[in-house]
């Protein structure tokens, strides 16, 4: 098999532990990183010598190289548009860290920068490739739970930051940077509906951010009959139990991103007893005293496996959809109008919740 060979921008969290990880585990079978770019020379050095490849301070020197089938865009948030866009006039595929950009119009500029120039473009979002992920779409599909009425998603925590994640000038932030995971597991639940939209959204600031950025989100996205998707993103929640929970008219599926198992509690209503309704007061039939409704229900509990994590899993699965598209001419499965989706839902938060800046 001819491996696809990638260049990578950026060496920071992101281009070197989770890309750079993946292309080094025995995961990867499909990819050859042949160049890194980083202007911090101990990054840059270090890339070179773990890749066994070229480095550069300058992503534009890449425009010499002809062998370069991928470019992956883990440059600073506020830099991604800026820089896939030049990647994609010099007729290079591009894979952008999310967020895909940080507006509506960026997206879409992107999308048509792409399309000029006979080329890919599109997000990393590899937690719709999370095995948890997989599994409670396995476990939807069955209708145990019944119709879907609400889908819960907590990506929370309880700790503090202080990087640049948490300034708005580097398009920075909860939303900007964890929520884009929520977004896309709870729009992929809803079949990516085109008429999703933001029915109520806020975002605030805490103790735990040193930046002008929110750390605290409530996001409820609704579409016409369609679930209710439900997002909390803070870094002041210290009891945040099951991070997913799917509400359906039969049951619950718990689980989240990082689980290693997803459990399902659910009843069937034919071994229930029938319970007309009761118009009027309960009394207990032994004395007539007030009574409340209690039984003991038979709840059907199942405790799924899910192997393997959003990191390795997730990222070979995504990795293969991409090899597939670019190597192999196959359509993509996460298309940039499913990440240009995302930001249309990130942008409106933002636009109902304006904040200070402050740098």
């Amino acid at each position: 098999m001819k491996k696809m060979r990638v260049a990578i921008i950026g060496q920071g969290r992101s281009g070197r532990d989770i890309h750079g990880a993946f292309f080094l585990s025995e995961n990867n079978d499909i990819c050859e990183v042949v160049a890194i770019v980083d202007e911090l020379a101990d990054r840059r050095e270090r890339g070179m010598k773990e890749f066994g490849c070229e480095g550069y301070a300058d992503y534009r020197e890449l425009f010499d190289r002809k062998d370069i089938d991928l470019i992956v865009n883990a440059s600073y948030s506020h830099m991604h548009y800026a820089i896939a866009k030049d990647c994609l006039e010099h007729g290079y595929n591009v894979l952008n860290e999310k967020p895909f950009a940080k507006t509506y119009y960026e997206a879409m500029d992107l999308i048509n920068t792409a399309k000029k120039n006979g080329v890919t473009v599109t997000a990393f979002h590899q937690s719709l490739y999370a095995p948890p992920v997989l599994k409670l779409k396995e476990v939807l599909a069955t209708g145990k739970i019944g119709d879907v009425l609400q889908i819960s998603m907590n990506y929370s925590g309880f700790s503090r930051r202080w990087d640049w994640q948490t300034l708005q000038s580097f398009c920075a932030g909860g939303v900007y940077n964890t929520t884009p995971h929520a977004i896309g597991v709870g729009l992929d639940l809803i079949d990516w509906d085109p008429a999703a939209k933001v029915q109520y959204s806020y975002l605030g600031m805490t103790e735990f951010n040193s930046g002008d950025a929110n750390d605290f989100a409530k996001i409820l996205i609704t579409a016409p009959g369609k679930p209710l998707i439900d997002i909390e993103c803070n870094n002041n929640d210290g009891f945040k139990g099951e991070p997913f929970k799917i509400f359906g008219t039969k049951g619950t599926i718990a689980t989240g991103p990082f689980a290693n198992t997803v459990k399902v509690k659910y009843i069937i209503p034919e071994e229930l007893e029938a319970r007309p309704v009761v118009i009027g007061a309960l009394r207990k039939p032994e004395n007539g005293y007030p009574a409340y409704c209690s039984e003991k229900l038979n709840f059907h509990e199942e405790e799924l496996a899910a192997e393997g994590d959003v990191f390795s899993t997730g990222s070979s699965m995504y990795y293969h959809m991409i090899y597939d598209s670019i190597m192999l001419g196959k359509p993509l499965d996460v298309t940039p109008e499913k990440a240009t989706k995302v930001i249309e839902i990130i942008e409106a938060v933002h636009a109902q919740n304006p904040l200070p800046v402050k740098y």
